[in-house]
């Protein structure tokens, strides 16, 4: 299964806990309500620090300023050989399938 399409479906069950935790808090099952609506919102962050944190590949190299480390890996999901870029000036590091 392609990771956005379970992105997506894991997005649908952080709403759906968090609109139960709201339904739940209009019936008045408050602890209830906090509990699932609190897991329904930490999924929803987790994801979003998740697409924050680990950017997807480059497909090219990046400009002059950007220099090549020696890290070099396979990427398990394309298969294909990763190569690691560094920005002196920022810390900034891409990664890089050629």
């Amino acid at each position: 299964m392609k990771r956005s399409v379970v992105r997506a479906a894991l997005y649908v069950v952080g709403g759906l806990l968090a609109a139960g935790g709201l339904a739940l808090a209009l019936l008045g099952c408050f602890p209830a309500a906090a509990g699932v609506a609190g897991w329904g919102v930490i999924l929803i962050i987790g994801l979003l620090i998740e697409r924050w944190r680990y950017k997807p590949l480059a497909g090219q190299r990046p400009g002059p300023e950007w220099t090549a480390t020696d890290e070099r890996f396979v990427d398990p999901e394309t298969g294909k050989l990763v190569t690691v870029y560094y920005h002196p000036a920022s810390g900034e590091r891409r990664y890089v399938a050629l």
